[in-house]
């Protein structure tokens, strides 16, 4: 077999080996042909550019942004919050020994989640440190290897472990543990992890409570607090929605075509969403007028936000609500489906009196029903002179 540059020998094994070297090599080449001119395309091609726009450059700034009211933090269990407040040092609440709680969580956040990892996390890095600073002090007194080995080994009851812990001589195995001295490592795997006897047993080595819990005093008035408080070691992680980028004010600005409403979010300079749950606490608390604000003029009726910005010019702020345009919205959907709706405007000045001695006649106990509504909607209209509009529907 002759290969690509004429070379031939009498083995014929090298002679195939050499041919498929050589045709390997072509295909690799080949193939990084393609790529080559893959990459100039892109580098060569332009982009498709808004009229009128010579050149396009995009600019990406990394910006170091500190932890402030607002950011949203969370755990390694769901357990996301944002931060409410930031202390001075002297400000938090401090331990027994003076030493501080760099961040509190609110134990309500544990209860109706369900999320109990987050204790056991906070036991366990508890213990881990609390071992962790035992060995610290063995290292300080310079206690013999063999206390240290014999120590580690009754926390490690692995016995992968035990046996690596005596496979190393005294001085390598001093200077292999100086790395636990922030803390020791463990790891609880699904459905096999620490029980709460193991817990008990490492705090007990490592000379704390079994509860996990310390007195805690008030870091501003220094008086101790009522209960004991569980505190821990755990893993705090920021979340990239920063309060800095979130922020956002309107006061008027784009409306969505067909609803009339504003549209939502920082970007398009949007509004505020004023959702179901929001309009039933309102409702609860009867924050009536506020709550027809919201609905209305601050919304999506046309004819109010004119004249309200009227009423403010002109110093008299009196709200005059019209029809939503979302309710308009609704009755173009009804009319899709061949229910023809119609508005109509029953004013005050169109309904009739009723005649005084009208009431007190035996005639008017057999008031219709029709009769008994308009005396209603009358007695209504004259408490709230509002104009009532009532629907009639024809199929």
């Amino acid at each position: 077999l002759k290969s690509a540059d004429g070379i031939q020998v009498t083995d014929k094994n090298i002679n195939l080996k050499v041919g498929t070297f050589v045709r390997n090599a072509l295909q690799q080449m080949y193939l990084l042909e393609n790529v080559y001119q893959d990459r100039c395309e892109k580098v060569s091609k332009g982009d498709d550019l808004p009229p009128g726009v010579i050149r396009m450059i995009k600019v990406f700034i990394a910006i170091k942004r500190k932890l402030s009211v607002g950011d949203k933090m969370a755990g390694r269990h769901g357990n996301k919050g944002v931060v409410s407040t930031i202390q001075p040092v002297e400000n938090m609440p401090f331990m027994e020994d003076g030493s501080p709680v760099d961040i509190v969580l609110n134990p309500l956040g544990v209860p109706s989640r369900m999320n109990v990892g987050q204790v056991l996390e906070t036991h366990l890095g508890r213990v881990a440190s609390g071992l962790g600073k035992k060995i610290e002090e063995f290292l300080e007194k310079n206690n013999p290897a063999k206390q240290i080995r014999s120590f580690l080994k009754n926390v490690y009851e692995c016995q992968v472990a035990q046996k690596y812990f005596d496979s190393m001589d005294d001085q390598t195995f001093l200077e292999f543990v100086q790395k636990y001295k922030p803390g020791i490592h463990m790891a609880t795997p699904v459905f096999d992890g620490a029980k709460e006897s193991d817990i008990h047993r490492m705090a007990e080595m490592a000379g704390l409570s079994k509860s996990g819990q310390v007195w805690l005093y008030d870091g501003m008035t220094g008086e101790r607090f009522s209960q004991k408080v569980t505190v821990g070691y755990a893993y705090i992680l920021k979340l990239h929605h920063l309060v800095d980028e979130k922020i956002h004010a309107r006061s008027i600005g784009p409306y969505s075509l067909v609803t009339q409403q504003p549209l939502g979010g920082k970007a398009q300079f949007g509004g505020q969403r004023f959702g179901e749950m929001e309009v039933w606490a309102l409702e609860a608390y009867g924050a009536a007028y506020t709550l027809q604000e919201l609905l209305t003029v601050k919304s999506d009726d046309v004819h109010g936000r004119n004249k309200i910005y009227e009423s403010i010019v002109k110093g008299r702020h009196q709200l005059e609500p019209g029809i939503p345009e979302s309710f308009k919205v609704l009755i173009s959907e009804l009319k899709s489906l061949c229910l023809n709706i119609e508005l109509l405007q029953n004013s005050e000045e169109e309904e009739e009196e009723i005649p005084e001695g009208m009431e007190s006649s035996p005639a008017s106990e057999e008031v219709t029903g029709n009769k008994a509504e308009e005396k209603i909607s009358k007695a209504v209209s004259e408490e709230s002179n509002e104009e009532i509009d009532t629907a009639e529907v024809t199929a």
